[in-house]
């Protein structure tokens, strides 16, 4: 036997065995197994494995490698040795349906992307017996993703009489019991697929250079028909590929940008420079969240879609006929949904683009009785907001048309507006047509806000010192004071060991300490009062720390949450309160 090395990856293995009771040379058959064929010589068959190195640091693509098709060997041997057969000790059923590789493809080329993988069938001598042998196969038949495995029969004049086969597994037992009922043949089929089998993941993990494989670009957002990418400089060279893939693989997508430039560093609007790699440069979009729809320009206006959940999460603290402050609206993620609550919000954004399509918002999802748009500086509005509010008396009239009977109006679902219990009353009168009653309810916007929302993370906390001496001036009658979410970015947390003294398993745990310290110590030196890490509604200078989500590999995103302590909000200022305000502080606990 000799052995001859290829690199580190692969090995090739000559082994020579003179059978002098056959005169047979190998030969392929589909499955890869040997079969006799007429030869005088020596019977000599070369196996190549193809294998890579456990200490490989791409070791994600390595299940590409095992599967015998590394480009550069296979295409040698297939060349120099047309009667062998690439074989690796590990292929399992998963590496059968895996695409080609088309390693450093640039231009895709759908058409290198089909692949036929050799099954057995049972075909099915009467279509009414497809259930019952499909139960009785039962994990014999293939099970794979995106594939049925009840298929037409591959015989052209049988497939035209609408007869069938069920595909099985490769490593199925026979069925034999169904063949001895003559309820099936088993039979070899030829299953062929094509580019729009595979996933995108499939597809570019074929296509990505293993030293460029490992992280697989998937990170991707959708906003509406447009898919948003922030591509690593590793992908750069395959960004249009990558782009036409994702087209390909996402039917509701037009258009595939990439972010050339990091988000709020340079534009105070939060928009952000980009570059269109496939479809067409149209970035208007509508997109739901909530039971809520919003117009707007992507590429001028901030918007999230991995935020959906957060803004649900404080929305849902929001009790109808309560006063939002929303200081950093955008257009209005927080507001409309409130506003469907039959929550007074006032919204504002400095953006006059998110201002238009807030107002825009506003009118779509028929919330402008709740809702009010403002174009204003946040700091400037948190105080404008808050004296503006305590002077106006307004009361909105809920007109709702109930049913005749009391039968029908108990299965009625009515409105949030029509469920406020806030101070209302009822003025039935009798409708002239179909007997109906009208019913008007009333209800008071409150003096004081509830919430104050300030979502800008990464200068939201600068805004806080805008709430010393808010009410110097001002008469609340006893109102409980606002709460404030504030939205910040901090360090993301090491890992930690866990105390085990308790039996509780686990070794390590992230829990965000030195990050709510750093977030409190920043929210005290704005408010001029000390505040620590607590419950909201226990000790007076608690702060409530959400985590939100990650932005960076050592940074995320937190929301705090904290009521405004009395001694902050009454103090007199001499001036008003700019970014010196902290200066002029209350006297500390």
């Amino acid at each position: 036997m000799l052995v001859y090395s290829i690199r580190p990856l692969a090995s090739i293995c000559w082994r020579l065995k003179r059978d002098s009771t056959r005169t047979a040379g190998p030969r392929m058959t589909r499955t890869g197994s040997t079969a006799a064929r007429a030869s005088s010589g020596p019977r000599r068959t070369l196996i190549i494995f193809a294998s890579v190195s456990d200490d490989n640091p791409a070791s994600r693509s390595q299940r590409h490698d095992r599967r015998g098709e590394i480009s550069p060997y296979s295409s040698i041997s297939r060349y120099l040795f047309p009667e062998t057969h690439v074989r690796t000790p590990e292929m399992d059923d998963e590496d059968m349906f895996r695409p080609p590789l088309a390693l450093g493809m640039k231009i895709l080329d759908r058409a290198a992307f089909q692949k036929v993988v050799p099954l057995k069938a049972a075909r099915v001598f009467e279509n009414k017996n497809i259930s019952k042998i499909r139960s009785q196969l039962g994990k014999d038949a293939l099970q794979q993703e995106r594939l049925a495995n009840v298929l037409p029969d591959p015989d052209v004049e049988r497939a035209k009489l609408g007869k069938k086969c069920i595909l099985l597994r490769p490593d199925a037992r026979s069925p034999d019991d169904l063949v001895k009922q003559e309820l099936v043949a088993v039979i070899p089929y030829d299953l062929r697929l094509t580019y729009d089998y595979w996933t995108y993941h499939d597809i570019i993990s074929a296509i990505l250079p293993i030293d460029a494989q490992l992280e697989i670009p998937s990170g991707f957002s959708q906003v509406g028909h447009v898919v948003h990418m922030n591509l690593r400089d590793a992908y750069l060279p395959y960004k249009h590929l990558i782009a036409s893939i994702i087209m390909d693989k996402n039917p509701g997508a037009k258009t595939v940008i990439n972010k050339i430039d990091d988000v709020g560093e340079e534009n105070e609007f939060r928009t952000f420079k980009y570059e269109v790699l496939a479809g067409e440069d149209d970035l208007n979009v509508t997109v739901s969240e909530a039971g809520c729809e919003f117009r707007f320009d992507y590429s001028k206006v901030y918007w999230n879609p991995r935020l959906s959940t957060e803004h649900r999460r404080l929305v849902d603290m929001f009790k109808p006929g309560e006063a939002v402050c929303d200081v950093m609206a955008g257009i209005g993620p927080f507001a409309v949904p409130a506003g469907k609550k039959g929550v007074f919000v006032w919204a504002n954004d400095l953006n006059p683009e998110s201002y238009a399509c807030l107002t825009d918002a506003v009118k779509l999802n028929h919330v402008g009785e709740f809702v009010r748009p403002f174009n204003e500086d946040g700091r400037r509005f948190i105080r404008d907001a808050a004296a503006q509010l305590l002077q106006e008396e307004r009361v909105i009239e809920i007109k709702q048309k109930s049913p005749r009977d009391k039968k029908s109006n108990d299965a009625t679902t009515v409105s949030a507006v029509a469920q406020l219990q806030i101070r209302q009353q009822e003025n039935p009168s009798r409708g002239k047509k179909n007997n109906e009653t009208v019913t008007v309810k009333t209800v008071a916007q409150p003096k004081v806000f509830q919430h104050y929302v300030l979502n800008l993370p990464a200068s939201a906390l600068t805004f806080l010192s805008s709430f010393v001496g808010l009410y110097e001036n001002a008469q609340t009658a006893g109102a409980p004071m606002p709460i404030v979410h504030v939205y910040c970015f901090s360090t993301k947390d090491e890992m930690s060991p866990l105390d085990n003294s308790n039996g509780s398993a686990g070794t390590t745990r992230t829990d965000n300490a030195s990050a709510e310290q750093k977030i409190c110590a920043e929210i005290s030196q704005q408010l001029g009062y000390t505040m620590r890490p607590g419950k909201i509604d226990g000790t007076p200078g608690a702060v409530e720390i959400w985590d939100v989500r990650d932005v960076a590999p050592k940074k995320r995103m937190f929301c705090a949450s904290f009521r405004l302590p009395e001694e902050v909000v009454f103090f007199k200022t001499q001036t008003s309160p700019d970014a010196t305000a902290a200066a002029n502080a209350p006297s500390q606990p």
